[in-house]
């Protein structure tokens, strides 16, 4: 595993769907399958990547649980002015640092990706989680469940 890049990013703007769930009761492949029909009813898309957020409770990290819920959200990038049409919700990602880390693989293994950059990478880095989204972002090279798949996990950091 490479070290992450570090960027600060500007406001940004997201419209999709969104559950509430658990790592013990994963939704996302529903989560998934439903957005997936109706990302081309979105006006203001920016870009073609498709994004997968998360948005965790205040203190999520510091015991962690497998039963705490959390939102996972699938969602794509808009611009400002756009609006969230019928069964969509809006989500905007305040400004800040993330370190970015790229997961190669299928999907199924993004826990061993987890795993080394919240047990060995923060730990060591000077940095901590900053209370933000967290989302990775499935670009032209992610490809699921193939051993040839590509995603960069953003995780929101502060000194």
């Amino acid at each position: 595993m490479h070290a992450p890049r570090i960027i600060n990013i500007s406001k940004s703007h997201f419209i999709g769907m969104r559950v509430e769930m658990s790592f013990s009761n994963n939704q996302t492949a529903k989560l998934w399958k439903s957005f997936m029909p109706r990302k081309m009813e979105i006006e203001g898309v920016l870009d073609e990547a498709l994004y997968s957020l998360e948005v965790f409770p205040n203190g999520f990290f510091e015991a962690f649980d497998p039963i705490v819920h959390y939102e996972k959200w699938a969602a794509v990038k808009v611009n400002a002015e756009a609006k969230a049409s019928d069964g969509m919700e809006y989500l905007a990602v305040p400004e800040g640092n993330y370190a970015i880390f790229i997961h190669r693989g299928p999907a199924s293994e993004a826990p061993k990706t987890y795993q080394y950059i919240f047990q060995k990478w923060l730990p060591n880095s000077g940095y901590q989680i900053d209370d933000r989204p967290h989302f990775a972002v499935m670009g032209e090279k992610y490809k699921n469940d193939d051993p040839e798949s590509e995603e960069e996990i953003w995780i929101p950091i502060k000194k």
